[in-house]
Formats: C-alpha cells, structure tokens, sequence
C-alpha cells in the first residue's frame, strides 16, 4: 500500500530516479551555497592569473604577482650562506679538539649539526642517533673505528666500506659457512663460545671445543679474549652491544654469511664545515671520547 503525496510533495519535481519505491526529489540547492560555490570558482581563475599555477612543458606559469618561489628559495639560502660564511670559515680552518672549547664556535657547530643530522643522518641512525639494528648507536660509548672527534670526522669524511672513496674505513669478515672455510658442527661451536664469553646461555661442552675453533679463527680481529679491535672494525664480543643482535640465531647467521654494512663518503655531498659541525654534534651527544 503506498503512501498518498500531501499536495506540498506532489508540486516537488523529481530527477525520475526511483529505487524501492523511493524517490528522489529535484530540490535546489540554497542560494548561499550556490554563490559560495561560483566565489571559489572565480577565486581560482583570479588565483592562476596573479600566481604560479598552471604546468608548462618546461617550467609554469609564474603569475603577475607570484614570482619564482625557487628564485625566491634560492636568494634566501644564499643570504644565509652569506651571513654564515664568516663563522663557517672559522669552524674549518679551527683544530677539531678545540671547537667544544670555543662557546661560539660549538654552539654554531652543535646547531648547524643537528639539522645536517636530520636531514641526511637520521634516516639510518634514528631521529635521536640510538641507531636500529644494522646501524650504530651513536649516544653509546661503544665505537668500532674511535669515538674521538677527530674518529668521528674521518668516518663522516670518508664513510664504511663504500667503493666510491679510497679512504673508507674498511674491514671484512669472512663468511665461514657459505664459503664453507668451517665445517656446520664448528659453526655452532663457536656460536656457543660466542655466548659464553658474552655472558649468555650456552652449551658449556660445546664452547668448550667452540674456544679452539675462536683461536684459530677469529682471535686475529676479535682478539684473544674476544674484546674486538676498534682499528680494525671487529667489533667487542664480550658485551652486551650487539649490531645485529647477539642471540644464537643471529650469531648463527653473523658466522654463516658475515656482516656487509656500508655508510656513504660525505665528503662528496657535504661542506668540510657542514661535516665538522655534524662530528661536533655527534661528538657532544654524550658518546664521544
């Protein structure tokens, strides 16, 4: 039984659209919607004309008004550049260990690194530099190639195990199981002497043949005891500081197919002064020796 049109319904055109008996009406919108709607369009065609708005094949328009906003980016960087030049010279032509000591040198340095930091660091070190697994924390004191500011220079200088600078600090462990220089039961011998000498649940029998197998093949990086060589990248296996994490299946892995990481040379992408002041600042997170 279908409902009766009142006589104020029945003078309402519809679209001709019906679903279920439903239909819908033909209603106009409200004036106040329709004028704000015509003001935004006419605000737009105002907006294109007097700014830069519409993409060309090469570049776009710029506007009566608008200008070039990257000319405008540019005057702006170059006006800081000027106004930095002066205290940038300063900070590259100062010995590295004397910049904590000059107020405004290290201020400028701790400032200017921070945003150096953010912008090309964090990505891999974290926002706060605590680093994530595969990429060093760089507010611990634990530091593989010297955590001296002038350590922390070099590194920034000429990166870890890149092939684009002649300099990098490098170092390579072998990958014992997939070259197959160990055999898997003294793999796993090692991996529990691993876990000894870091304090850790292990199989006591195993370390025990696991020491031998150390000596004669690890002991020349890591050190007869296990505590590493900073000079040459091998890393203290006798803490609780661990890359890539120190439990038996990521030891396991570590002894299988070794470790690669690789960090950029920055002495192609960035200033010696944007480089000296990221070290400094690096270098006053607490870290640094």
């Amino acid at each position: 039984m279908s409902k009766k049109p009142t006589p104020t319904e029945s003078q309402v055109e519809t679209t001709g659209h019906s679903w279920d008996g439903i239909e819908e009406y033909n209603n106009p919108l409200p004036r106040w919607w329709l004028w704000t709607f015509y003001l935004t369009i006419v605000w737009g065609l105002i907006y294109t004309i007097l700014y830069p708005a519409w993409p060309l094949v090469e570049g776009a328009t710029q506007g009566l008004w608008g200008g070039n906003p990257r000319e405008r980016v540019e005057v702006e960087i170059q006006r800081f550049d000027d106004a930095n030049a002066g205290i940038e010279a300063r900070l590259v032509a100062a010995d590295l260990t004397a910049i904590p000591s000059d107020q405004e040198l290290a201020s400028f340095a701790t400032n200017a690194g921070a945003a150096v930091f953010r912008t090309w660091c964090a990505q891999c070190h974290g926002s706060g530099a605590a680093g994530a697994k595969g990429y060093p924390n760089l507010i611990d004191n634990d530091w593989l190639w010297g955590g001296s500011i002038e350590d922390i220079h070099t590194t920034i200088q000429h990166g870890i195990r890149n092939t684009e600078d002649p300099d990098a600090r490098y170092s390579e462990m072998p990958r014992f199981g997939a070259d197959e220089l160990l055999e898997p039961e003294q793999i796993d011998q090692v991996v529990q002497y691993v876990l000894q000498i870091s304090g850790q649940e292990h199989d006591a029998g195993l370390a025990s043949e696991g020491a031998m197998v150390f000596a004669d093949n690890c002991s020349s990086c890591h050190g007869e005891n296990g505590m590493g060589d900073r000079t040459l990248g091998a890393p203290n296996l006798t803490d609780a500081i661990w890359l890539y994490g120190g439990d038996e299946a990521a030891l396991t892995e570590t002894v299988m197919n070794a470790r690669f990481g690789v960090m950029p040379a920055w002495s192609g992408r960035l200033s010696e002064a944007d480089i000296r002041a990221v070290a400094t600042w690096v270098h006053s997170r607490g870290g640094g020796e």
